[in-house]
Parts: C-alpha cells; sequence; structure tokens
C-alpha cells in the first residue's frame, strides 16, 4: 500500500523512531511526517565500533531528518542517546510524555553490523552486536512500551534483516542478534496485544545506506560469488553487478523509502490486526530462503 493511499493515517500520533538520522530512519521519520505524526528521532550519533567498516551516523545527519520531517509541518524532537542504557531511554520516554503527551509508535530500528570470521572473533566482536542490536530493541520496547500502554494501546516495529532469516558468512554475531530481534517481536507481540499493542518486524533485504554500502560489504558480495576482490574502486561496480544477476527483482540495493511504506503500513490503523509478523522488503531475496 502506498504511502499516498494511507493518507494522514498517523494524523496526531507521536512517533519514537531509533536510528534516526539516515537510511531506513530518515525515510521512515519523513513518512510518518507526511501521514500527520510527530515524531521523535533517537540516534547515538557516533561510532559504536572502531573495527566496524560502516561510516558513523553525526549530529548533522540527525538535524536534517529533523528539518525533513518539519518541512512536511510536523514537531521533531532530537535525542542523541545511546539505546544500550534502558535508564536513558526510560528518562526520554518520561520527558517526550511530558512534553507531547504520549507515545502512540515506537519504531526500534537502529543497529550495527561488522563482519569477522567465527574462528577468528574475539568476545568484543561477538558482544557488541548482542549488545546493541539485540539488548538495545529490547530496552526500546521496555522503555516505552508503558508510554503506549497508557495511550490504551499502539503500534511497535522492529527492525531485523534477511541475515536474521539465514546465516550469514563471516557474520554470525549479525544474524544471532537479528534472529534473536524475530523471536524478541513475537514474545512481546504475544505479551502486549491485551494493551492493545500490535508488535511486527520488518525484514529489509541490502538496503542503498552507509552500513551495506562500504568496501568490506562489496568484498564480501564478490567472495561469496566465488571471485576474488581487488580492493579498489573496481569492486562496487562488480558487487552491483553479482547483486543484480541474483536478486529476483534485479536490483542491487533498495530504496530506504520502500522500507519505509512498510513500516508506515505497520504503524496505521489498516495493520490493526496484524501482530507478531515479519514483513520482508528484500526485491525477492526471500525466496532464496524457507
Amino acid at each position: 500500500m502506498a504511502n499516498s493511499e494511507l493518507g494522514e493515517c498517523l494524523n496526531g500520533k507521536i512517533a519514537i523512531i531509533t536510528g534516526a538520522a539516515r537510511g531506513i530512519g530518515r525515510a521512515t521519520a519523513i513518512a510518518f511526517a507526511k501521514a500527520g505524526a510527530d515524531v521523535v528521532g533517537i540516534d547515538i550519533c557516533a561510532p559504536v565500533y572502531p573495527r566496524s567498516g560502516v561510516k558513523p551516523a553525526t549530529p548533522e545527519d540527525l538535524e536534517k531528518t529533523g528539518e525533513l520531517v518539519r518541512a512536511e509541518g510536523r514537531r521533531w524532537f532530537k535525542v542523541i542517546q545511546d539505546q544500550r542504557s534502558l535508564s536513558s531511554l526510560q528518562a526520554t520516554a518520561l520527558q517526550v510524555e511530558n512534553e507531547f503527551g504520549g507515545i502512540d509508535i515506537v519504531f526500534a530500528n537502529a543497529g550495527i553490523q561488522e563482519f569477522s570470521p567465527l574462528l577468528e572473533m574475539d568476545d568484543a566482536d561477538w558482544q557488541i552486536h548482542l549488545d546493541v542490536n539485540l539488548t538495545g530493541t529490547a530496552n526500546v520496547i521496555r522503555a516505552f512500551a508503558p508510554s503506549i500502554v497508557k495511550r490504551g494501546g499502539g503500534r511497535i516495529i522492529v527492525t531485523t534483516s534477511t541475515q536474521g532469516r539465514h546465516g550469514t558468512k563471516y557474520g554470525a554475531a549479525y544474524s544471532a542478534s537479528k534472529w534473536g530481534i524475530i523471536g524478541l517481536m513475537k514474545s512481546a507481540a504475544a505479551e502486549l496485544g491485551t494493551y492493545g499493542i500490535t508488535v511486527n518486524a520488518v525484514v529489509p533485504g541490502l538496503i542503498n545506506t552507509p552500513l551495506t554500502r562500504h568496501e568490506e560489504r562489496y568484498a564480501q558480495v564478490i567472495e561469496d560469488a566465488g571471485r576474488q576482490p581487488k580492493g579498489d574502486n573496481t569492486d562496487e561496480e562488480t558487487a552491483k553487478k553479482i547483486l543484480i544477476a541474483k536478486t529476483p527483482l534485479s536490483v542491487p540495493w533498495i530504496e530506504p523509502k520502500d522500507v519505509a511504506s512498510v513500516v508506515l503500513f505497520l504503524a496505521s490503523d489498516a495493520a490493526r490486526m496484524v501482530s507478531g509478523a515479519t514483513y520482508d522488503v528484500t526485491a525477492g531475496d526471500s525466496a532464496h530462503y524457507s
């Protein structure tokens, strides 16, 4: 269902989005604002794990998201915060209640990704993924769900990954954390339904964001295809051709707005009877796993 078909389906709603500085988080903030919601954008806006090849978001990135939300005539409130701190998130929940009157929607989207061979992985490689992706997502739910309960119900959407639906070479920690998010989502759906809260997961494929558009990721795509990366600026184009050939819809990377449309649906009343479900946005890559 397109954004235009949903119209101002979130008119008057207050939405929390983590990982809001760019990518899927920013695209969803814009989609929510277009649909009538005021948006609270949370992002750490700092390096989380130095070994990762991903360039971190910045405070300027988060401010840009805010400008785009305000351009839609909606209120914006930014918070630079680490979701590994439950107490900090709980403090933000109280602040948002005071500023906006309550919380209706939570999109727990923030996460990290770094690749390490299983036999070379140290404790820090493993633990950072669990702490940020899995525990961090649980913290977001635990911190903000009580505010949704006070409103008499609402929506929680979490971001997992196709790599949470199948194994990933050199990505055991990431896959485990994202697979765990699906179990977390289903358990939360079972518990929170009695309060009128639906809980669902969106499953992005390879998205056109810094998380998947960097040299380390290009090299992995090339190696998975049985070829040798050159370690130069040709690797990006080689990876692009490989991804186009293997993806049923023949696209290398999916645009963040294509995921945001699905998140918007799950946040709307059109999805009021949908809970405990996973929604794949993978350009057809879902066909490759059972």
